[in-house]
């Protein structure tokens, strides 16, 4: 029954003639829906049927394709809409804490949500108690949410998506592998919050009190039947269609059957349907079926200082099926890759069938199929394919493998997809072929973790209904996790599992019988209280009493399109973050000075302390004073000499020399003589640029020599004519490459790592899916992008510092020019770098993706096109028009100017005005391109 006073004479969300579509896969197809409003409403079906889809439209978060979806009164089609009701609207995404961030705490995840739609501290300050108060969080302020339960992280996840007390509150799967209780916990709360009487309780006006939402509207998508059961409304889903919407009473007397389960599969059409029937399930015959299959005795894991398993004893009997029941994260799958000898234990033992587990015991290894949570085949291979590789993995002798893989594809019903690739089928036959793989070589024990996940009742029936002929028939013994509790009933024997301990084993019903309560889940609960699972307070009793409560104030109404307090909340968030990532940090903090030693000493452009040695087959006092005419260069260091021209071969070959001097026999003679002589210099050319100074070098040496011995000869310096010309350099006078490279590094490292760091600053989020707080909370683009920019402007400007600190004392190149005009140049040149980071990332999904493609944007025209090794003047083309339009280019000259030449803002202030261009534009285009939906 409604509470009164409750509207629902209008939907509060709708659809008309939706369809949505990601490449060829239809996640929508024409759906027209009205959700009425005031009510708990459930989504129903397995995966893939398009839920997620469905809710994402409704909360504004994707963009709609195709027809017109409604919520709250307006279109959400609409920006200035969605804008409107942003703040009216709450989106819990899937996944554990989705939308939270783990190196956060609890207390700093509430604070940051707060901020965000535009909170005060002391209105932050009232609600976050009053969330925390509610929901037993209240010890746990401080805990980084990567450190929190299952249950905890979806708690937090929902004060989060509360803490503005939303109209409309969507739910996407929120209890997927949390435990009964913690399940149970949610489901009060939401159910306290929506009451009347907790509106209206206690002496404080129900106006002021913000724990009582009596009108609010909570849309579900869920895969549990039994919590579908309390929902007000349900709208079951198949293949992107809605099957039915009612009441679950409409739904069960519409179908004529007694559970949501049944009804859903009544509900699906009748091709589905053809060949279904019920489970069945022989009673498991004693008999011989004495034997120990699988036993570990105190098995635990450690990783770290953490324990997710902690001393597990079990024993389990040929040909039973055994089940592993536990929230995620309670230490089921480490405990089943501990079994199969995929991880080693930390401490105690497993066998299998009596043997210690080796993972280096191929015999018993292939006497365990494995099927892991996720699906570990090979999307490129068909399912044909599969099978075979996998009878051949585990060495099935070659003529047998035909029939094992018929049979297989027989049995597990494979026959319509057998050359298809595993990705194009649906979620149900891929757990199928899972299966087919894991028993292709006859295991006698199979190990399935939560292998029907996800997938709709039929596939789940029929996936059972396979386990338990393995085991009735072929005596095969299947240790199974999973976290639905009617599969659990199917089980002979099973575990209660958490936090990484097994709470008690025993057969389904006389756990039940034993806690003197009418479902498993109710009896898992129980064992979970008596294990002190519940928290700080496990219902409304255990919570103390409420403070005096605050009356609160209004969100400030924003007089600007911009807000400093979101954008100052990304940047506070963003910096936290960066403090607890020791590997961002320190390529943050120490990125740029590593390499501005290996670009600083590497690159070098001097072509000095070249080897070379003689071949002097003349051995004469004036052969010997022309070969010494090098021994005193700095260019050259000499070597024994050449012996023959064997030797002179073999050593260029081996790189020991860079230049081979042959002076012929009668070298002294012919030239007293007046006659040409040909002296041969063998330069090694593997290195064109070094080659042709070498060829410089041995040139003016050569020349210098002659006019030593003219003037010897002569008397007078032939090298004197009517006008000479004297060479000096201005800027860099000993032509070192060091006063050359450094001014020139700096940019470059300014350049790329800044820029790397603000793209996977916004791809990280893509991947980890808290973006998805960008698109459905009040924040904009610009402060978004922003509020990220500014942590990484600061970090730049402090590795400026220290790559200039470097310079002056380390690469002894001072600043010989204005230092205030070279930071105001640095400034303007990070604000671009980080704003080039943030324009890579609005077209890049994938951290490996936004590093590429910094690296390849910043590198190569640094290097190739601003001027760093050619003079810009110098390119010709496409090359020119990029040097002349990249910021890189005018920031170059800035350090060049400031460094070598001692220039100041009057001297560099044509370099600056293109730097104050480039800021605005790389930040316009990065806020355009970035996307406020998923498209």
């Amino acid at each position: 029954m409604e509470p009164p006073g409750r509207d629902t004479s209008a939907p509060v969300a709708g659809l008309v003639d939706v369809s949505l579509h990601y490449g060829k896969v239809v996640a929508l197809a024409d759906i027209t829906l009205a959700i009425p409003a005031g009510r708990m409403v459930g989504l129903l079906g397995p995966d893939g049927v398009g839920k997620s889809s469905l809710l994402a439209l409704l909360a504004g978060a994707r963009a709609v394709q195709q027809g017109s979806v409604h919520a709250l009164d307006g279109d959400m089609g609409n920006r200035r809409h969605r804008r409107r009701v942003c703040p009216s609207i709450a989106y819990m995404p899937q996944g554990l804490g989705k939308n939270l961030y783990p190196t956060l705490s609890v207390e700093e995840n509430l604070q940051f949500f707060g901020r965000l739609f535009g909170h005060q501290a002391a209105e932050r300050r009232r609600r976050i108690d009053e969330l925390t108060r509610d929901t037993g969080l209240s010890p746990f302020l401080a805990r980084p949410v990567g450190k929190l339960s299952g249950g905890m992280k979806q708690k937090l996840a929902l004060c989060c998506a509360l803490i503005h007390d939303p109209d409309l509150l969507i739910l996407d799967e929120p209890t997927t592998g949390v435990d009964p209780l913690a399940r149970a916990q949610f489901w009060d709360l939401i159910a306290r919050i929506r009451s009347v009487d907790s509106a209206q309780d206690g002496s404080v006006d129900s106006a002021q009190d913000r724990s009582g939402r009596p009108g609010m509207s909570v849309i579900v998508a869920t895969a549990y039947m039994d919590e579908a059961q309390g929902f007000d409304w349900l709208v079951a889903m198949n293949a992107g269609r809605v099957l039915a919407t009612g009441t679950p009473a409409e739904l069960l007397a519409r179908t004529g059957t007694d559970s949501l389960d049944a009804a859903f599969i009544a509900l699906l059409p009748e091709a589905l349907q053809r060949g279904h029937r019920a489970v069945t399930i022989p009673p498991l015959v004693a008999g011989d079926q004495t034997e120990i299959a699988i036993a570990a005795k105190d098995l635990t894991m450690r990783f770290g200082d953490f324990t997710a398993v902690d001393h597990v004893n079990l024993s389990i009997r040929r040909g039973e099926i055994f089940g592993f029941i536990g929230s995620n994260g309670c230490g089921k799958s480490t405990t089943m890759k501990m079994l199969t000898g995929l991880l080693p234990a930390s401490e105690g033992s497993a066998s299998l069938f009596g043997a210690p587990v080796d993972p280096k015991d191929i015999a018993t290894r292939r006497r365990v199929g494995y099927m892991s949570q996720a699906f570990s085949l090979y999307s490129e291979l068909t399912v044909r394919q599969n099978l075979v590789l996998h009878a051949r993995l585990f060495q099935l002798p070659q003529a047998t493998i035909p029939a094992r893989v018929a049979e297989m594809v027989r049995r597990f019903g494979l026959e319509a997809s057998v050359d298809a690739l595993p990705d194009r089928l649906p979620l149900g036959i891929r757990q199928r072929l899972s299966l087919a793989v894991a028993m292709v070589h006859r295991p006698e024990l199979l190990i399935l973790d939560e292998p029907t996940s996800g997938v709709d009742p039929i596939a789940r029936d029929r996936l059972w209904q396979l386990m338990i002929d393995l085991a009735r028939n072929d005596q095969v013994t299947i240790f199974i996790s999973t976290h639905f509790m009617n599969e659990a009933g199917r089980c002979d024997r099973i575990a209660l599992m958490h936090a990484g301990r097994v709470l008690v084993t025993d057969v389904p019903a006389e756990l039940v019988r034993q806690r003197g309560v009418a479902t498993l889940e109710q009896a898992f609960i129980g064992y979970l209280e008596e294990a002190g699972a519940s928290g700080a307070a496990t219902s409304a009793d255990a919570a103390p009493a409420p403070p005096p409560v605050v009356a609160p104030t209004a969100p400030p109404r924003r007089a600007f399109p911009f807000s400093l307090s979101r954008a100052w909340s990304y940047s506070l968030r963003e910096t936290l973050e960066l403090q607890r990532d020791p590997v961002r940090a320190t390529m943050a903090l120490l990125g740029t000075a590593i390499l501005m030693f290996v670009f600083g000493y590497g690159i070098s452009l001097d072509v000095e302390n070249l080897t070379y040695a003689v071949l002097d087959r003349d051995q004469t006092g004036l052969s010997r004073n022309y070969a010494l005419n090098l021994a005193g260069s700095r260019y050259f260091v000499e070597r024994p000499p050449i012996l023959d021209e064997r030797d002179l071969d073999r050593r260029m070959r081996a790189g020991q020399l860079a230049l081979a001097i042959e002076i012929p026999h009668g070298f002294a003679r012919d030239l007293a003589r007046g006659q040409q002589v040909q002296i041969g210099a063998w330069v090694d050319g593997a290195m064109p640029v070094r080659a042709e100074t070498v060829r410089g070098y041995v040139q003016g040496m050569h020349q210098g020599w002659l006019l030593d011995q003219a003037t010897r000869q002569l008397g007078q310096d032939a090298g004197v004519g009517p006008a000479r010309i004297a060479t000096r350099f201005r800027y860099n006078p000993d032509v070192r490459s060091l006063p050359a490279m450094v001014p020139a590094v700096i940019p470059m490292l300014l350049l790329m790592i800044p820029a790397m760091l603000a793209a996977l600053s916004v791809v990280r989020e893509k991947e980890l899916g808290s973006i998805i707080n960008l698109y459905v909370t009040p924040v904009t683009r610009s402060e978004f992008l922003l509020g990220k920019q500014f942590p990484y402007i600061l970090l730049a400007m402090l590795n400026f510092a220290l790559l200039t600190l470097l310079a002056v004392t380390v690469f002894g190149v001072p600043v010989k020019g204005s230092l205030l005009a070279l930071t105001a140049g640095a400034l303007l040149f990070v604000i671009f770098s980080t704003g080039f980071g943030l324009f890579a990332s609005t077209f890049t999904r994938s951290q490996i993706a936004a590093m590429f493609v910094a690296m390849i944007g910043t590198i190569i025209p640094a290097v190739q096109f601003a001027g760093m090794l050619n003079p810009v003047s110098s390119l010709e083309g496409v090359g020119y028009v990029i040097g002349r339009v990249y910021p890189a280019t005018y920031f170059l000259t800035i350090s060049r100017g400031v460094f070598n030449k001692g220039l100041d803002f009057v001297g560099l202030q044509a370099a600056f005005w293109p730097l104050a261009l480039a800021v605005p534009v790389i930040l316009g285009l990065s806020i355009l391109l970035l996307k406020k939906q998923e498209t």
